[in-house]
């Protein structure tokens, strides 16, 4: 027999200890990111830290900007409510890291400058290729902002007793300006260190309650699960795969596909390798980054089925915030309104952090792929020489394009309010491993890649996934879509993975093999070299 569990909180919500709380930490990390903008003088400073981290610092700042508000707040959502399916998503998003490691990162470090855009175009024609990867940079993160966003609304409209949507929407506003401010006065170094301190908290506050949880169960993992299935309506179906993606497989493999693939192509990942000094530093900061996302991700099966056992999936789907609030309501059940002020604190850091890297990611792209290299490259001297890009205008355009994708990822994130984080953010994998990864991996490995493959593949692969988006269930025509007014779902699945990478990759080559342009061989082999050895990286990446 299935007993719906009710459990109470250890204590009721407290309002004014959670906003006191929340105001100290936001207090230490604007102190924090005061004290580092202090040395940001150069571009280099301001999108790539100085190059100042050792691999450890970076591999736990990579750690804090991987494990986003959906890998706390959404994944132990997913786990308490869906069970075995919920904890696919940390298996996708692990996995994910090595294809990361195994196949992009140090290449990518080796070759880059400050973006992923620095890569792509370094042996194709500039202004086509940096214009495409700067759009679909700009479009990752714009979806990946949408799921903090929304994440920061639920979150702390919880913490506030918030329940209206206007008051969780004045909640998105004030997280947004708070991401502005950062990422303006701290760039990269201030970003960096707000993400090393968020992942020394939020590690440290999930294995306190992961041991919480089991010491409730006698350290028995075997007593938790059976607690988790007799609180659940769904039984024992919680313990076995299928309660989510039972009903359509193809959506489970389209999901893992784009779980798996998309970080080797996520720009604000990548970015972080261009903040240490050399390879071998890149390397021991992927090892760092490894391990403490890994332990991490195996602490949310603890706290997920916790969550489910200790507070019960009803509660936790009709609490502010839905199945994101399940992490901060079991730290309300474990340690009453104390224990839930700092996870949830430690959980809006996780958001600030990411959003800030997210931001500046965007923003680097926007300033130095569109604007120094294509606008202000396409410029003429009397001469006809062309007008070299001033890195002080560059880190003004940049600090300008901060304040507009902050409005946009506010008004976005009002949009996006209820979804499941981790389900946002596994739309924008798709869109990176659509857009981002076959040409990031044909640039790597492939000689004869040419200017029009990369074009038609990060166009084609950005168009396929955002229409199939918007024609998906996801979208319209149901009570938990995005515009539920509306009906135009004619695509059956919810992400598009499944049609929009191999689409990527299939235009990436079509692309080439067409084009009878032949790209410079010289600028191949020095690419190969330098990727494989880092002799020249520190050098500028225009040709």
């Amino acid at each position: 027999m299935n007993i719906v569990h009710m459990a109470a909180p250890a204590g009721e919500n407290n309002p004014v200890l959670n906003v006191g709380i929340f105001a100290a930490f936001v207090a230490v990390t604007l102190f924090i990111v005061i004290r580092a903008s202090r040395n940001n003088k150069t571009a280099a400073d301001y999108y790539a830290a100085g190059r100042s981290f050792t691999g450890p610092q970076n591999g736990f700042a990579i750690a804090g900007d991987y494990l986003s508000a959906a890998s706390f707040l959404g994944i132990c959502g997913a786990i308490a409510v869906n069970g075995y399916d919920g904890f696919l998503y940390s298996i996708g998003f692990l996995v994910a890291w090595l294809v990361a490691l195994l196949l992009v990162a140090e290449l990518m470090r080796n070759t880059g400058k400050f973006t992923m855009a620095d890569v792509l175009s370094f042996r194709l024609k500039q202004r086509p290729v940096r214009m495409a990867a700067a759009i679909t940079t700009l479009a990752v993160c714009f979806f990946y902002l949408l799921a903090q966003m929304a994440g920061a609304g639920g979150l702390v409209s919880l913490l506030m007793g918030i329940d209206g949507r206007l008051g969780q929407s004045i909640v998105i506003a004030v997280v947004g300006v708070l991401m502005i401010v950062y990422v303006l006065i701290g760039g990269m170094k201030g970003t960096t260190w707000v993400q090393i301190v968020k992942a020394f908290l939020l590690i440290g506050g999930a294995i306190v309650m992961t041991i919480w949880v089991l010491a409730i169960n006698g350290f028995n993992l075997n007593t938790l699960l059976e607690a988790a299935v007799d609180a659940s309506p769904q039984g024992d179906a919680i313990l076995a795969p299928g309660l989510q993606y039972g009903a359509n497989p193809l959506d489970f493999v389209s999901l893992g596909l784009a779980l798996v693939l998309g970080t080797a192509g996520l720009p604000h990942v990548l970015m972080r390798f261009y903040t240490v000094p050399t390879a071998k530093e890149a390397r021991r900061s992927v090892v760092w980054a490894i391990w403490l996302i890994g332990g991490f991700y195996l602490l949310t099966l603890v706290l997920g089925y916790g969550a489910g056992a200790l507070v019960g999936p009803e509660v936790i789907t009709a609490a502010p915030g839905g199945v994101n609030s399940a992490a901060p309501l079991l730290a309300q059940y474990l340690g009453g309104p104390l224990l839930l002020g700092f996870i949830s604190a430690v959980a809006f850091a996780t958001i600030l952090a990411v959003v800030a890297g997210l931001t500046i990611t965007a923003a680097a792209s926007f300033a130095h792929d569109i604007y120094a290299n294509v606008i202000q490259k396409g410029r003429k001297k009397a001469d006809g020489m062309p007008v070299d890009a001033d890195p002080n205008a560059e880190v003004k355009v940049a600090r300008r394009t901060v304040v507009v994708i902050g409005i946009l990822a506010i008004i976005g994130g009002i949009g996006a309010q209820g979804q499941n984080i981790a389900f946002l953010v596994a739309l924008a994998f798709a869109v990176a491993a659509s857009a981002n990864l076959p040409t990031i991996l044909y640039s790597l490995f492939w000689r004869r890649f040419n200017t029009r493959g990369a074009v038609w593949s990060m166009y084609g692969g950005l168009a396929s996934a955002i229409i199939l988006i918007v024609l998906s269930p996801v979208f319209s025509g149901s009570e938990t879509a995005m515009i539920p007014s509306i009906d135009i779902a004619i695509w059956p699945l919810n992400n598009p993975g499944i049609v929009s990478i191999p689409l990527g990759f299939l235009l990436g080559w079509l692309g080439t093999i067409t084009s009878r342009t032949a790209e410079s061989r010289e600028l191949a082999a020095e690419m190969e070299v330098r990727s494989l050895t880092g002799f020249g990286a520190e050098k500028a990446v225009d040709h």
